[in-house]
């Protein structure tokens, strides 16, 4: 892109850290759909879908055994066994998740992001071979991308921070639900290649659009306004302005024990770790219930698992564009509007689960809240991962990687319990705990939000304190990147006269 091209730099940022994220959902769960076709189908007569839920099904979706026996990998793996596989992706993830943001801020997000991605896309194309080798060997294939795919997430917040003013940050950050569009694209294509193919070409398509994506990522993306060779200087000059001082051109050592004290950072923890929770209940094992519980078969359960996902997209875009307008036009405080988006993320999608496991064999309404729940979750843009770069920008990545971190024990704890409360017994009822225990985690974590959550920039961004200054317990707060700057201003006088 030219200097005198009138599209904007951070707007190609945004569509290519957008595909990025749908790589690194198509990564996390292709497997999640291939699993269903690649496991051997029990007995009609053993099957619980017979007794409960396959009168109301419509014939043209339901599974036909016998039909779907030939595209099978046939493996043998127990309910137990399948949630290992499902689990395995996030055994080590969290524990990357630190590690990455320290690593964006010390190499940058170009790098970290583009090679998390890309290691990871390289581990796809080994899962089909692995899978006929034994389990083990695909559960290690796994844990091994969920490792690698780890560092990426929080090394974004990274370039957001350096990247994108504050008052544009919560549109920006919906690229991050790129995640959304990566799963509906997923689901629904990998269950028209597993119809078509056979499930093994599900790792092979996907390794072949990651290694695309990130030819792409390596040309186009800096890490920051300065580094860029192409940007306009008008746009260079209008995002350095508007953020201010809020990010430091050095590299401080990082406050460990101010964040770790700090009731701001752990209402976004614990936020993720409520709506991450649920998402990954009804992601990871949204494809095996209406399989199991329903009777679907591939194909419609590839799009009926892609459906939520465009919603949650849809619904993040527009409800981040509304908080913009709120901010800009001074409706609401940034605290309100952060809050506001978690009440809608964690206690109505909470509120979603509750209905889904009440909506019995009626797969309509189970259609309808599970989009209602995962469409809804497309809220936390605006809401924790906003907030994270709102309190300190400095240590964005840093937080991002506690929250998602810790969210990420959710990633395999869920498959484990559905697996417990499901080998030989997809029922109904039993699918109905799986929904409670997950609406437990989003409704009590939303409240902790709501009740210690602020937007506020935090005297430890910058450990120096050149324009964070603490005294008497009091914050120095700031609204807005033009805000921020003039603060500097006046602390830089002071200290001056000092």
């Amino acid at each position: 892109m030219s200097k005198d091209n009138c599209i904007l730099t951070r707007t190609v940022l945004w569509y290519l850290v957008f595909t990025g994220f749908a790589i690194n959902y198509m990564i996390r769960i292709n497997l999640n759909i291939a699993l269903v076709a690649m496991v051997k189908p029990k007995p009609a007569q053993n099957s619980t879908i017979t007794s409960e839920c396959i009168a109301t099904t419509p014939k043209a979706n339901l599974t036909d055994v016998s039909a779907e026996r030939e595209e099978i990998g046939g493996f043998e793996w127990t309910e137990y066994q399948q949630g290992l596989i499902l689990g395995a992706f996030f055994w080590l993830h969290w524990l990357t998740q630190i590690p990455g943001g320290m690593l964006a801020n010390k190499y940058g997000t170009k790098m970290v992001f583009g090679l998390s991605n890309f290691v990871s896309v390289l581990l796809c194309f080994l899962i089909p071979t692995v899978s006929f080798i034994g389990l083990e060997y695909l559960i290690i294939v796994r844990l091994l991308q969920g490792a690698v795919a780890g560092c990426a997430w929080p090394s974004m917040h990274s370039m957001t921070a350096r990247w994108i003013p504050p008052n544009e940050r919560s549109r920006f950050v919906t690229a991050y639900v790129g995640s959304s569009v990566g799963a509906a694209v997923t689901f629904a294509l990998c269950g028209v290649i597993i119809h078509t193919f056979g499930w093994e070409y599900v790792f092979y398509i996907s390794g072949v659009f990651g290694t695309l994506w990130y030819a792409t990522w390596y040309f186009f993306v800096f890490d920051s306004p300065i580094e860029h060779p192409r940007i306009s200087e008008k746009e260079k000059e209008y995002i350095l302005d508007s953020l201010g001082q809020s990010v430091s051109k050095e590299k401080p050592p990082v406050p460990w024990k101010a964040i770790l004290t700090s009731l701001p950072v752990w209402s976004n923890i614990f936020a993720q770790i409520g709506g991450l929770w649920g998402l990954f209940t009804v992601t990871t094992n949204g494809p095996m219930f209406f399989k199991s519980v329903h009777g679907w078969n591939i194909t419609s359960t590839g799009f009926l698992s892609a459906l939520p996902h465009l919603a949650r997209m849809i619904f993040a875009y527009a409800f981040s564009a509304y908080a913009d307008y709120l901010l800009t036009a001074n409706k609401m405080s940034r605290t309100n509007v952060r809050k506001l988006a978690i009440a809608l993320c964690n206690i109505g999608q909470g509120a979603c689960m509750i209905a889904m496991a009440y909506s019995g064999c009626n797969y309509t309404l189970a259609i309808v809240f599970l989009t209602g729940a995962i469409g809804i979750h497309g809220a936390t843009s605006t809401g924790a991962l906003a907030n994270l770069v709102d309190i300190s920008p400095n240590y964005a990545s840093i937080l991002l990687g506690m929250a998602n971190g810790s969210g990420a024990i959710g990633g395999f704890i869920s498959p484990l319990i559905v697996g417990l409360l499901t080998t030989n017994n997809n029922s109904v009822e039993q699918w109905q705990k799986v929904f409670w225990i997950a609406a437990g985690v989003l409704i009590s974590t939303g409240f902790f939000f709501i009740t210690f959550a602020k937007s506020d920039l935090q005297w430890w961004n910058n450990p120096n304190n050149r324009y964070a200054e603490k005294s008497n317990g009091s914050e120095l707060h700031t609204l807005n990147g033009k805000e921020e700057k003039e603060n500097v201003d006046q602390l830089e006088n002071v200290d001056s006269k000092r």
